[in-house]
């Protein structure tokens, strides 16, 4: 990655000065004929972006506007995100799916000027996709406007856990986190290298980890505008992808898959890297079996740009663990006061998770509440340990904690132990209100294919492992959870009855 850049869309532009007839984008599904996939060069990625900057300028777009981008994964959706940060404006990904009433809520908090793509009925002025005809003759070059400070992505958190907030995420946070990605050996993105992005890229995992990542290195991004098992697999061996950015649902659906075609099909893969959800470790075990190669873990959120940790520090990926610091990112334990707490301990407990480093949010829209305190460190809301060799391993949300009686109950030990009876699929653990005991355990049960169980069966089942105040008092079955698009488990939604 240039260390020069200032502002995000300077990524494109020096890889476009270093190489520019080095494919940097190939979209599969663009044409709807997979077999004459649409590529783009750097070069002529770098003159769309400029022709999109001056269409924004000219449609009014002033430094610091929010402008929403609302487009499937593909060129025009990269087009448009340099564009806007080219332009000067502050970029507001959303989904393509996005529900009305969600997209008019983000329109309306972010106060946009503008949305690019699908305007769904939002109270806002719309422009169409952006074009990229690698034909057309380079325009006038759009000097980049906007650095350092300057707002750059104002990223709605996932609300798994309440009302999606605005993260402030500044051109110095973002590009500090490609640069301590990069920094990692083996590097998760080479010049060389191509990367599958086949996740949301209107998620920050999926624009920072891969586009940003892609960019920063100059490399070439195979684009899937959804993830499907077979595509995902035919598109890594027709196009010798050797990174794979995924999430864990992503690995789990690969594996469904006879392991010969596995084998085949990943034969060009260096590496698979997953992040934005818990990867299971029997899921990481079980891709290392089927083609050799482990699966390491990062973990991060939104508020620092996203990346904190990863396996790829350490070198070994650990089942259960999210790794290390990148560097330049600092993680330590802290309590409910944010003390920290003494890791010199035999048995050092469970705290809060606090980072420190230039990659960290800039604080809530609209007026940076809430953001790193006065030494830089954010409390990111998780409760995790340290292990002995220093790999954190995260337990649950803090406010995901259930509180029975003023005993802490993490959802994941109870989720952990409804996965080892026969018949449970999926699970989750949520806090209820009890008047007797303050919170009460409820869970959510999805039953395996053909499965028979009764609410008297799971509470049985727990009762023989967990301790009284943990055992659930209100089971309630489902054909599915719900789910962020990276593969989240929302629990917010599942603490009301179910329909």
């Amino acid at each position: 990655m240039t260390t020069s850049a200032s502002n995000i869309a300077d990524l494109v532009r020096a890889s476009a000065h270093r190489g520019p007839k080095h494919v940097a984008l190939v979209d599969v599904t663009a044409s709807g004929d997979r077999s004459a996939p649409t590529s783009h060069t750097w070069a002529e990625l770098d003159a769309a972006v400029d022709a999109e900057a001056h269409r924004l300028a000219r449609a009014g777009v002033e430094p610091g506007d929010r402008v929403v981008v609302r487009l499937p994964a593909g060129v025009a959706y990269c087009v448009a995100v340099f564009g806007v940060l080219r332009a000067g404006g502050v970029l507001v990904p959303a989904g393509p799916g996005q529900p009305a009433r969600e997209l008019q809520r983000l329109v309306a908090d972010s106060g946009a000027k503008l949305l690019v793509g699908d305007g769904g009925g939002a109270d806002v002025e719309v422009l169409p996709a952006p074009t990229a005809d690698p034909t057309a003759e380079p325009g006038e070059e759009f000097a980049a406007i906007g650095s350092g400070e300057d707002l750059a992505v104002l990223g709605y958190t996932s609300g798994t856990s309440g009302a999606p907030r605005g993260a402030m995420l500044s051109h110095r946070a973002l590009l500090a986190n490609v640069r301590q990605c990069a920094s990692l050996r083996p590097a998760p993105v080479t010049p060389g290298d191509r990367v599958l992005l086949a996740l949301p890229l209107f998620h920050v995992y999926g624009l920072g980890p891969g586009l940003l990542q892609v960019a920063g290195a100059g490399a070439t991004a195979v684009l899937l505008e959804r993830f499907d098992p077979d595509a995902a697999l035919t598109a890594i061996r027709e196009h010798r992808v050797t990174t794979v950015v995924g999430v864990p649902p992503m690995y789990a659906a690969i594996l469904t898959r006879p392991v010969d075609r596995l084998r085949e099909d990943l034969a060009t893969v260096r590496l698979f890297t997953s992040g934005a959800a818990p990867l299971a470790p029997g899921l990481l075990d079980a891709m290392r079996e089927a083609v050799g190669l482990p699966v390491y873990e990062g973990y991060g959120l939104t508020e620092t740009g996203p990346v904190l940790t990863t396996t790829l520090a350490g070198g070994v990926p650990k089942g259960g663990s999210v790794g290390r610091a990148l560097p330049g990112v600092e993680v330590r334990l802290v309590d409910t006061d944010g003390r920290p707490l003494d890791q010199d301990e035999d048995e050092p407990g469970t705290g809060l998770v606090a980072a420190r480093g230039d990659n960290l949010f800039s604080g809530y829209w609209p007026d940076g509440a809430h953001g790193p305190d006065a030494d830089g460190w954010f409390r990111t809301g998780d409760v995790g340990y340290l292990d002995e060799e220093g790999d954190l391993h995260l337990v649950d949300r803090a406010n995901d904690l259930i509180i029975v009686n003023g005993f802490n109950v993490y959802p994941h030990e109870v989720e952990h132990v409804l996965a080892e009876l026969d018949g449970v699929a999926e699970a989750a653990a949520v806090g209820v209100p009890d008047e007797r005991t303050g919170e009460a355990v409820k869970v959510v049960v999805v039953p395996a294919e053909g499965a028979e169980l009764t609410e008297d069966a799971v509470r049985d089942h727990c009762a023989g492992r967990l301790a009284k105040f943990k055992v659930p008092t209100v089971v309630e079955f489902a054909n599915t959870l719900p789910h962020s698009p990276t593969g989240k488990l929302a629990r917010s939604r599942l603490r009301q009855p179910l329909a």
